[in-house]
């Protein structure tokens, strides 16, 4: 205890949770945000056939979480918008990504040491976002501990939740790839801390808020960081999901994780080719046998 008073180490979590996110973490946060737009496919071909339509999928990509969580509290959805330098400072970043010359903003944010440095500031924002829509919750309904788990949740996800719409602008539809048929690890944490910032709230959790927020940031940051190096899809939390999924629901074990993959992997081909091709090889074989008969 007094190594801890004299480092001054006893105060850092709540020194920690007082940090401003604006504007070097909310930088991060826009740069890796659009940054996975410009990897979805045909999003580079939006940009230049409608640049509106491209910079409303960016402000989704980075704000999406507050207008959902917004439209699900009775507010208005554009409420976020009034943020000036937020959503000027998203715009620049979009811009750079998206047409900066030579793609030289680009190239220098996708290096993979400074993805890794981007990607772990970014986790420390949706923590934020995490315990802060937990306590906006808390507020408007002080016992709904299920509306304070789905704001938190919400807040922390970000746009995926709002996949499917926001490909609807880009001109696509995938409906397979909604993100609550198959989370991700982003999603599945931000659901697991949205609890435990619950319960915290309510007071089932002995432990401070700063306290919490410095645990959860340490945890999905590098997590996080470890699996974007790695180029991994998977999640820390499938090996226990598995399990749980088997003994309450009856699912198989390593059913969830399989999903997962199959949605970061989609089937080359589908049903319907498949189908295509085995029609197309009766046909070939009936031609052989009416060839053999003449």
């Amino acid at each position: 205890m007094e190594v801890l008073s004299v480092l001054n180490l006893g105060e850092f979590p709540q020194m920690f949770s007082k940090i401003g996110m604006f504007p070097v973490f909310d930088l991060a946060y826009y740069i890796v945000s659009i940054l996975y737009l410009k990897y979805e496919p045909g999003s580079v071909e939006v940009s230049r056939r409608s640049p509106v339509a491209s910079w409303l999928c960016a402000m989704l990509y980075c704000f999406g979480s507050y207008i959902l969580a917004d439209v699900m509290l009775g507010s208005s959805p554009i409420d976020y918008f009034q943020h000036n330098s937020h959503i000027l400072l998203a715009s620049a970043v979009w811009y750079l990504i998206f047409y900066c010359p030579l793609n030289l903003f680009y190239k220098c944010v996708a290096f993979l040491p400074v993805k890794l440095v981007l990607v772990a500031l970014k986790e420390v924002v949706r923590t934020r976002k995490i315990a802060a829509g937990v306590h906006h919750a808390h507020h408007a309904y002080h016992h709904g501990f299920f509306i304070m788990v789905i704001i938190g949740y919400v807040k922390g996800s970000g746009v995926a939740l709002m996949s499917n719409f926001e490909q609807l602008l880009r001109g696509v539809w995938r409906p397979e790839t909604n993100e609550i048929l198959s989370m991700s690890f982003p999603t599945k944490a931000s659901l697991y801390g949205a609890i435990l910032f619950t319960l915290q709230e309510a007071r089932w959790l002995p432990v401070s808020k700063g306290t919490l927020i410095l645990i959860v940031t340490l945890f999905m940051a590098t997590t996080k960081v470890v699996m974007t190096a790695r180029h991994s899809h998977g999640s820390p939390f499938a090996l226990i999901e598995s399990w749980v999924c088997h003994l309450l629901f009856g699912s198989p074990l390593g059913g969830c994780e399989e999903d997962h993959h199959h949605h970061h992997h989609p089937p080359t081909s589908s049903p319907s080719s498949s189908l295509k091709t085995k029609e197309e090889l009766s046909e070939g074989a009936r031609k052989r046998k009416v060839k053999k008969a003449e």
